[in-house]
């Protein structure tokens, strides 16, 4: 591909000199100097060769920047004024519709990148932040972030604005996988991006080699898990968990939302390359997925993410496309729905042979309403099928999660405070109360759960929770004082390098300076915590051991770690008799724990 950008240039470069050859006209502005006049007249002989040299001046330019300049930006830009034809019923943009704009603008911008046709892999990491309205202008930017050896991804972003507004609101993000169209069995090897200019092309330049590798390792994860939580469905643990199974009784079937539609791919369903378009695909998904999602809610929720577009083989004009869709599981504030989508040309619709060409997984959520808290009903699986659904959705979920902490790119405060020891109270108090408000949350949904060992997640809109119980054959007391005196850590938790007591407030509270080795190749990574602890006031309270991130002058960034920090962790621990315990250890924080550079 680049020796054929580069032929594309030299041949630009000779049209450019072959018309130069020919009988150009001479600008009206440079006509008086050069003593030429308007009309068909022929120049006179010992004028020819100025004009020629001046031509040569002004084309000399022109031809440099052609063969030194850097290519053009590969960024397109598309801007649609919503129009009541482009909305649903209740006035807002159609999701389908934006859809279809999405996947126009990002094939265009994978086309201008490689130089010819190009094919959608698929379309993944959608989010939806808000919608458009009629009446507002829509902006579509598109962008490839990141070309590998046969494939690219193409960055998409949506912004509306009102007409009588001056700001952007940011309503989509997205990110397409495009390969070019071979003409033969040979795969089309990509030119790569350069002159990345901005901070933000380096950044996405580096997050899409990111994304995929979690996209080639997402099958072998997914697997993974779903035996996990077919383990954990099939045990009998007294821990409730997603996993465990709904009452039939108070729960509504999935099979309930069943919805299956048929569409006939008509010519203006086609794109430039005579195959179906695939944002119209992407629309008529939608709209059954939307259909399924109303049926158990018994209204119409908005689409707020896409797990992926998977566009697994092509359709033509003629084809009969099948669309069913499903709900597959539901969440504290959320439901996933997959849908289907078979192709059959004459001869498969009679023999009743369908092909499997796209696939994808929704999330819908209900719009908030003052005094209301968004809730699905509970469903639940009857068929083996619908059990294989209703596992996948709980691990797509997991896998969701860890994605976007992992790929999480914003600017956020620093956790820590600083520490004063003559506010210690405040500190100390604060301290204990956010590990109380953590452990008071509701819906914590189970991730791994052993015979001794629980795991359960909550996440939020920025906070990501992990809460970990286990039971101890030892007393209370005994595990309380081995986890609030920190310096004993390293002689029996390989996790600390060492511990150094920096400064002791009181008998509660106690500021520790915490070095860890690395992980999976990583640096080594230092912390500075303040340590509150609690005894029981009364029988059935537990022990507390909060910790805390907090900075403190004395203890600068260490040269060779990664300066650390949590929001809110720490243990709480019951008795349940003499010599046995329940441990809880809690953790929170944007990205658990969030590294900083020293």
């Amino acid at each position: 591909m680049m020796t054929q950008s580069l032929q594309n240039g030299f041949t630009l470069d000779n049209h450019y000199l072959r018309d130069l050859k020919g009988p150009v006209p001479v600008p009206t502005q440079y006509a008086p100097s050069l003593g030429v006049h308007r009309g068909s007249c022929p120049v006179e002989p010992h004028k020819d060769q100025e004009i020629q040299r001046h031509r040569s001046a002004q084309a000399a330019p022109l031809l440099g920047s052609c063969r030194v300049q850097t290519p053009a930006p590969m960024d397109v830009q598309m801007c649609q004024s919503i129009q009541p034809c482009h909305a649903d019923h209740q006035g807002d943009l159609s999701a389908g519709q934006l859809l279809k704009w999405m996947d126009t603008i990002a094939c265009l911008a994978a086309e201008r990148h490689a130089g010819m046709a190009c094919v959608t892999l698929s379309m993944d990491d959608i989010q939806f932040e808000e919608t458009g309205r009629v009446g507002q202008v829509i902006t579509i930017k598109s962008k490839v972030n990141r070309a590998f050896t046969t494939s690219m991804e193409v960055g998409i972003r949506v912004s509306v604005q009102d007409v009588r507004e001056h700001v952007e609101r940011l309503v989509c993000v997205a990110y397409s996988t495009f390969v070019g169209k071979p003409a033969g069995p040979q795969k089309v090897l990509l030119r790569p991006v350069e002159d990345l200019c901005s901070a933000e092309e380096q950044l996405q330049h580096s997050l899409a080699s990111e994304r995929r590798r979690l996209r080639l390792y997402n099958e072998q994860t997914f697997s993974t898990l779903l035996q996990d939580y077919h383990t954990l469905a099939n045990g009998n643990y007294s821990s409730p968990g997603v996993c465990s199974r709904r009452d039939p009784l108070s729960a509504v079937s999935t099979e309930f939302t069943r919805v299956e539609s048929i569409e006939l791919v008509l010519p203006p369903h086609a794109n430039h390359h005579g195959n179906t378009f695939g944002g119209q695909i992407m629309a008529w998904m939608e709209n059954a997925a939307t259909v399924a999602a109303s049926r158990l809610c018994g209204c119409f929720p908005s689409l707020r993410s896409v797990d992926m577009f998977r566009f697994r083989g092509p359709s033509s004009v003629g084809d009969r496309l099948v669309f069913k869709a499903v709900v597959n599981n539901t969440f504290n504030n959320s439901i996933e729905v997959g849908v289907r989508v078979e192709a059959y040309n004459c001869e498969e619709w009679t023999a009743n042979k369908p092909r499997h060409i796209n696939s994808a997984f929704l999330i819908y959520q209900l719009a908030n309403t003052p005094g209301d808290v968004p809730a699905f009903p509970q469903v639940t699986y009857t068929t083996q099928d619908g059990e294989r659904r209703y596992l996948s959705a709980i691990v797509r979920k997991r896998i969701r999660m860890a994605r976007k902490h992992i790929l999480s790119c914003k600017e956020e405060a620093p956790l820590s405070v600083p520490w004063d020891k003559s506010n210690q109270v405040y500190l100390g108090y604060n301290n204990v109360a956010a590990l109380t408000v953590l452990a008071g949350k509701q819906d914590w949904e189970a991730s791994s759960i052993s015979d001794r060992v629980a795991v359960y997640v909550h996440e939020e809109v920025e906070l990501l929770c992990v809460q970990v119980q286990m039971e101890v054959m030892t007393s209370a007391l005994h595990a309380f004082t081995l986890l609030a005196d920190l310096t004993l850590r390293p002689l029996w938790d390989k996790h600390y390098l060492s511990c150094e007591e920096v400064e002791r407030a009181d008998e509660e509270e106690t500021v520790y300076h915490i070095k860890c080795p690395p992980i999976n190749g990583g640096k080594s990574r230092d912390f500075v915590f303040l340590l509150s602890k609690r005894q029981p006031c009364k029988d059935g309270d537990p022990y507390v051991v909060a910790l805390r991130s907090v900075t403190v002058t004395t203890v600068p960034p260490v040269e060779g770690f990664l300066r650390s920090e949590a929001k809110c962790a720490g243990f709480l621990i019951h008795s349940l008799g003499l010599n046995s315990c329940k441990q809880v250890t809690w953790q929170a924080g944007p990205s658990l724990w969030r590294r900083r550079l020293a």
